[in-house]
């Protein structure tokens, strides 16, 4: 039978082994570690990395216990009661403007004697979109959803769409992924250890799909005009992480850690005033494709 502990403690090993691929891939930083206590109950552990090829990155865990805010409650729409929450996040801005950005997150979810639920993702935001990469790594997530369940991918590739979208841009934040949320026995149609297990290994997917992306991107040319592009698209990600991400909400709501919430802003982005690229440029290109319901699978 699954309890909490369980699942954290799984939960907490993914976050190692997730650090060690991106380590070896990194190819010279090192994560630091901090732990850190939730002031209701649980904790955390902290790991962020600034190496050679990615900039700026962080592998979080926590599990983390208190009682439900109203808003919050009201917002789910469930009675406010204690909760149990535990997961894995992560977002990674690499050095070269033609790595992506990407996020992952995993996690559980449960009131006391109510309800449970698991949720997660990951979503690619490339600053240049390659549509040859775009399909590799649609067609990782595919794979590993349809382990499961034949209905995940194209149901969560549409949720991922709707989620990741900058409203006040009319534009996705990225070219997507997977984003599921509230996944129980009902809504699922799978029992909890196999959700459980589902969650697991879209974790586990995670490592091994970004590592090939950064290997594919290292020998790509770059200069000045790349790296504006690249400041200015994290504004973008920046605007969708403080405006629109529930995540971010419901852990400076919750009292968490704020370094740990707002680790996943870049170290450095710009905005330009009405900046417009040259027609049938890179950039254009790449805005082209910022738009929900594309199929990068063919």
């Amino acid at each position: 039978m699954l309890t909490k502990e369980i699942i954290a403690a799984r939960f907490q090993a993914l976050q190692d082994d997730i650090c060690r691929q991106l380590e070896a891939a990194d190819g010279g930083g090192a994560f630091r570690e901090d732990a850190w206590q939730h002031h209701e109950g649980g904790g955390g552990r902290s790991r962020v990395i600034e190496g050679q090829t990615i900039e700026k990155g962080g592998v979080n865990f926590s599990a983390v216990t208190g009682l439900l805010p109203e808003v919050i409650a009201r917002n789910m729409g469930i009675p406010r009661a204690n909760f149990f929450a535990t997961g894995v996040s992560i977002v990674l801005h690499p050095h070269s403007p033609m790595a992506p950005i990407i996020h992952m997150n995993v996690r559980y979810f449960e009131t006391e004697g109510q309800r449970w639920w698991f949720g997660g993702g990951i979503d690619l935001t490339p600053h240049y979109v390659v549509p040859e990469d775009a399909r590799f790594f649609h067609q990782q997530l595919q794979s590993v959803c349809g382990r499961f369940h034949p209905d995940f991918y194209p149901r969560f590739k549409n949720q991922a769409d709707d989620y990741f979208f900058i409203k006040h841009r009319n534009e996705t934040r990225g070219i997507g992924g997977i984003f599921f949320d509230y996944q129980d026995e009902a809504n699922s149609g799978l029992s909890q250890e196999q959700l459980f297990e589902y969650v697991v290994a879209v974790g586990e997917t995670f490592a091994p799909t970004y590592t090939e992306l950064l290997a594919r991107a290292k020998d790509r040319p770059w200069g000045e005009r790349e790296k504006r592009w690249q400041m200015l698209r994290r504004g973008r990600y920046v605007e969708f992480n403080l405006v629109w991400d529930r995540g971010t909400k419901f852990g400076l709501e919750t009292g968490g850690r704020t370094e740990s919430i707002l680790m996943s802003l870049p170290p450095t982005a710009q905005w330009a005033y009405q900046f417009e690229p040259e027609p049938g440029s890179p950039e254009a290109d790449t805005l082209g494709w910022l738009q929900k319901g594309v199929d990068f699978l063919q």
